[in-house]
């Protein structure tokens, strides 16, 4: 008998402890409804009719009590007074389409015809919306029949609008049929948190005149936001969308939160007016995305969100950062035609991005410019993958940019490297400088002695640093290897040609700033063997230019200078830098030769015969690559090598036809200087600038292999 119960005990089922307890709900009749509509609850501060917990059957084959149901809640829902009544259907089952417009009070949206139930503070809330209305007119003519009717100058003949002033409460609802609330002005919060929509939702050209939390709702089918205007913050986050969503022609005058939201289908934001922050973070995105002509007043956050299809920004406006670190983009997101104010770029840090599978796409030599990582350490594939995604668009000038962008990085960290605080070298003095306690430094310091540290957030191992302490100092001080002398000499060399690189060329970006360079370098450098050659004493017989010389070469001059300032400032991100390294280079080392030779004076024979000389038997524009600026020893050059005629109008230009030999290497004639009777100084100073047109001829051809694709064919190739 004893083994019998026992057998039996086994064989019953098992309580499933793990299993959500299911709702026990109440079948809503005529009677317990006039029941809950006389006894009304506080919740949060609203008075509220509780419909919790309720089977509400609204099919077409209970028609009698739908009708009653709608007739007699929008009585008692309508009713005057200062404190709205609410709804709340929380946890409720509603079968049949739930017509929740016909529950609000049908009104004009006219000052003069608001009806008279409705409190100052509500008549406010309504007229709000003209404001709005006058906004949506920067993208296109209203659609929305309450827009119309507000900026119309007759009344039409429908204007109105339905209005809901009490709270709606639909925690965790189910809807199983369709949900009707277009055209319906809400004056208080609505909370469909973890609601359910089984059918299609309709909330076309809807108000939200306070918050509006749809968190953790499920939309199983097409779900209709279109035109609908959200006055106070929305809440979609983690909202599971498993049909298309609308929201074309919507505006969202506070924060709009879709964090961790899951789009199985097409998502329509196209149009959609931004006023605050939109935060997209952890989002997942399976069918196309639209944001085409959206405007972004505020920050826009894409963090770690996935596309796995196409995700279009086109003609879209963005006023602040548009955060896509840790994204993944799938497919292709267009930013075509899209405008960025001065504040605005896109945060690409950490994204994941194939640039065989995937494409960016934007304006050609606008959305290069966009694009910014926080730093090299982490991003170095993302910027290769971008070059290369540019490079595949025949986008040249993006793909440079984004050189040039990972080069500034690297020359922010070679800076960091030679001046910086480095977590493994320096002194416990030093550490305390920076905010460490002496306790903490003498920890640092006793485990770098064991094992260097290897990354920044090794500190936080050590049981003296807290923190508090390690936020406030991080971005201060580096980890990395100590370097030796020979090791930072080296560093400060490779800061030192890279800030030439990125100054002088963008890199080797920047066509317009290099030749704007060597405008300036040619237009100084022929003024300088302009005033050797000519002006050579005063006493005892002067030598000197006349007067139409002197003007001539000034004027040119500052042309030539004028047109190569105005290249660097056009083209250059720091002008000023620029000028001050150009300066560095060619104006000390000639102004101290210059003034040495006018200091020590000139006594030697052929005074009155100009230093320089021509080919006189061709007169044409050549290329002088292997061209030296002094001709050789040798009686047959001398023969057709004849001194510059320094009695013609024109010979002004022969001096920056030689500068232009030199640093160029093109002229229009072979001018060089002679190789008897000349003083030393003056050939330094031809040879110096000789030396610094190798080194620009090689920058500029580097640059134009870098600009023109045809001229260096390798650099492209996967």
């Amino acid at each position: 008998m004893l083994s019998l119960c026992v057998l039996l005990l086994l064989l019953q089922p098992l309580p499933a402890w793990g299993a959500p307890a299911q709702i026990e709900r109440t079948p809503l009749t005529p009677e317990l409804l006039q029941e809950r509509l006389h006894t009304p609850i506080l919740r949060e501060g609203n008075v509220v009719v509780d419909l919790r917990e309720m089977v509400i059957d609204l099919r077409p084959e209970n028609a009698s009590f739908r009708d009653s149901f709608y007739q007699v809640l929008r009585k008692e829902l309508q009713k005057a007074g200062s404190k709205p009544l609410g709804l709340d259907l929380s946890r409720s089952l509603i079968q049949g389409d739930f017509a929740g417009s016909d529950l609000g009070l049908r009104t004009p949206l006219y000052a003069q015809a608001i009806a008279p139930i409705f409190t100052s503070t509500e008549q406010e809330q309504l007229e709000r919306l003209r404001e709005v209305c006058l906004q949506s007119l920067t993208l296109a003519l209203p659609s929305s029949k309450d827009c119309k009717s507000l900026l119309a100058t007759e009344l039409p003949s429908s204007s109105e609008i339905s209005v809901f002033r009490g709270s709606l409460t639909l925690v965790e609802t189910r809807f199983n049929g369709n949900v009707q609330f277009a055209n319906t002005f809400f004056l208080q919060p609505v909370d469909a948190q973890g609601a359910i929509f089984n059918q299609q939702v309709n909330w076309t050209e809807t108000r939200f005149s306070r918050t509006a939390s749809f968190t953790s709702a499920t939309f199983k089918k097409e779900s209709q936001f279109q035109g609908s205007i959200f006055f106070d913050k929305a809440n979609f986050k983690q909202g599971q969308f498993q049909q298309s969503i609308n929201f074309q022609d919507s505006s969202f005058e506070d924060a709009a939160n879709f964090t961790q939201a899951n789009f199985k289908q097409l998502a329509k934001f196209s149009r959609v007016q931004w006023q605050g922050n939109a935060d997209f973070s952890n989002a997942d995105f399976s069918e196309q995305a639209q944001f085409t002509q959206a405007i972004f007043k505020q920050f826009l956050f894409f963090i770690e969100a996935r596309f796995e299809q196409a995700v279009i920004f086109r003609l879209a406006q963005f006023n602040k950062i548009v955060n896509l670190q840790g994204a993944s983009i799938l497919n292709s997101a267009d930013f075509s035609d899209a405008g960025f104010a001065k504040t605005a770029c896109l945060n690409v840090s950490s994204l994941i991005f194939n640039s065989n599978q995937a494409k960016i796409l934007g304006n050609p030599g606008k959305i290069g410019k966009m694009l910014v990582v926080s730093g090299l350490q982490g991003n170095q594939s993302v910027l290769r993958n971008l070059g290369q995604n540019f490079r595949q668009l025949q986008q040249i000038g993006d793909a440079n940019q984004l050189e040039y962008t990972k080069h500034r990085l690297r020359l922010k960290d070679f800076s960091l490297r030679l001046v910086g605080t480095n977590i493994n070298s320096a002194s416990q003095e030093r550490l305390m400088k920076l905010g460490f306690s002496a306790i903490q430094a003498e920890a640092i310091a006793t485990r770098r002695l064991q094992q260097p540290f290897h990354n920044k957030s090794e500190l936080l191992t050590l049981a003296d640093i807290d923190y508090d302490t390690y936020t406030q100092v991080s971005s201060l001080f580096i980890v990395d290897e100590p370097l030796s002398p020979f090791g930072w000499l080296l560093q400060a060399w490779s800061w030192l040609t890279l800030s030439l690189l990125l100054l002088l060329s963008g890199y080797g970006t920047d066509f317009c700033l290099v030749i704007g360079v060597g405008l300036i370098a040619i237009a100084y450098f022929g003024l300088l063997f302009w005033l050797i050659d000519r002006f050579r004493r005063l006493l005892p017989a002067p030598i000197l230019p006349t007067s139409y010389e002197t003007v001539s070469m000034l004027i040119s001059f500052s042309l030539l200078l004028l047109f190569g300032i105005l290249a660097i400032f056009c083209t250059g991100e720091q002008p000023w830098l620029t000028l001050g390294y150009l300066l560095i280079i060619i104006v000390p080392l000639p102004i101290t030769l210059l003034f040495r030779l006018y200091q020590q004076g000139r006594y030697h024979n052929l005074m009155d015969v100009s230093y320089f000389t021509e080919d006189g038997t061709l007169r044409q524009l050549r290329l002088l690559i292997g061209r030296l600026p002094v001709i050789p020893r040798y009686e047959t050059f001398r023969e057709r090598y004849l001194p510059l005629l320094c009695d013609r109008r024109w010979n002004w230009l022969n001096y920056y036809d030689f500068s232009l030999n030199n640093l160029l290497k093109l002229g229009f004639n072979d001018i060089r200087l002679r190789d008897e009777h000349l003083p030393g100084i003056i050939t330094t100073l031809a040879w110096y600038q000789w030396i610094l047109g190798v080194l620009y001829i090689t920058l500029l051809l580097w640059t134009l292999s870098r600009t023109i694709p045809g001229l260096n064919l390798l650099i492209y190739l996967k």
